[in-house]
């Protein structure tokens, strides 16, 4: 769960700003029911379950959009009443929910609210004892708005463009380890209902330490963005290839059985071959692969593909292995022999 608040820096916000105001509005409801102020402390403890109910939900799915928005509502129509009810005295809590509903929805959603909220409240007359103290409350809920408004348009651009920054790998433009992690649990996850079969590759560069001591890192990194390319090329619309680490890349695809897996693996091995050059001539990759199964976490799925791939790896580098799936006879290990290249 922590990890999953420190990956969404939206369902942070919402789970701690959530879990803030239920607390400190039960215990208001409680000051109030104990001095026998029934309608206020019932409201108090509506919106207290109205808060905790989205919050949950977004702790339980790793949602933030949905619950966001509900508690942006909840917070809005919770205030709107209170000021009906309580009256004046609950006037200065109007701007802290003009405020934090942009930290907890998007700004248009938050925008709509905050403006409709202020509406309701310029229609309640009792809450202003003179047309100017209504006139100072409509400005100032109007620049609370705008600047909110405008602090979370910059705050939403910048978070993408973090994410972005956070989600690919610099040298080639892949989606990194990070998002490869997401991936191969949401392709677990579909495993494990039914809905969908996934098969994984693990790609390594053969004698990749050699292209490196002999030609040096920029050739090495040359080799690396080049396969990348070859990579990426050769990815169907479904499917995803990501950088591991170091000379490794994982490949995720929707294959229905072992041996399209086999099949994506030998056109993937091919491909490469045919096309990545350094200045040595040709590199070639080893792959290991595996189709999910049962796993309950993909580590284990990632640990069957590793182990193909160090199966493939003693087989004399330049060849496919796949996790539960013979090898192919002789004669076609033959034909696939790596060639003599100068």
């Amino acid at each position: 769960m922590l990890k999953r608040l420190q990956r969404n820096s939206q369902l942070g916000i919402i789970v701690l700003l959530g879990l803030t105001t239920a607390f400190t509005l039960a215990l208001f409801a409680a000051y109030r029911a104990l001095h026998g102020q029934w309608a206020a402390a019932s409201i108090d403890f509506s919106i207290v379950v109205l808060i905790c109910a989205p919050v949950f939900y977004a702790m339980r799915t790793g949602n933030a959009a949905g619950p966001g928005a509900f508690m942006c509502a909840t917070n809005s129509l919770g205030c709107a009443v209170a000021c009906y009810v309580i009256g004046p005295a609950s006037l200065p809590w109007v701007y802290l929910v003009l405020m934090t509903n942009f930290f907890i929805a998007g700004p248009r959603q938050a925008l709509a609210f905050n403006l409709l909220l202020t509406f309701v409240l310029l229609l309640q007359p009792h809450l202003f004892a003179l047309p100017i103290d209504r006139m100072s409350a409509s400005v100032a809920a109007a620049l609370v708005t705008l600047f909110a408004y405008l602090f979370g348009l910059r705050v939403s651009s910048d978070h993408q463009v973090l994410e972005k920054l956070a989600s690919l790998d610099a040298l080639t433009g892949l989606p990194n380890r990070r998002m490869m992690e997401s991936a191969l649990e949401e392709a677990v996850a579909l495993q494990r209902i039914g809905k969908r079969n996934h098969g994984l590759l693990i790609a390594d560069i053969d004698h990749f330490k050699e292209v490196n001591d002999t030609h040096g890192h920029a050739a090495g990194d040359a080799a690396i963005a080049d396969l990348a390319a070859i990579l990426k090329f050769e990815m169907r619309r479904h499917d995803k290839v990501f950088r591991f680490g170091g000379e490794e890349f994982v490949v995720l695809l929707e294959v229905d059985s072992h041996e399209d897996l086999r099949a994506a693996g030998e056109r993937l091995r091919q491909a490469v071959r045919s096309a990545l050059r350094g200045p040595g001539g040709r590199i070639t990759v080893s792959l290991g692969g595996a189709m999910v199964g049962d796993e309950v976490r993909w580590q284990e799925w990632f640990s069957l593909a590793d182990e193909a791939l160090y199966q493939a790896k003693n087989k004399g580098r330049d060849s496919s292995v796949i996790a539960g799936l013979a090898a192919p006879d002789r004669e076609q290990e033959t034909q696939s022999a790596p060639e003599q290249v100068p």
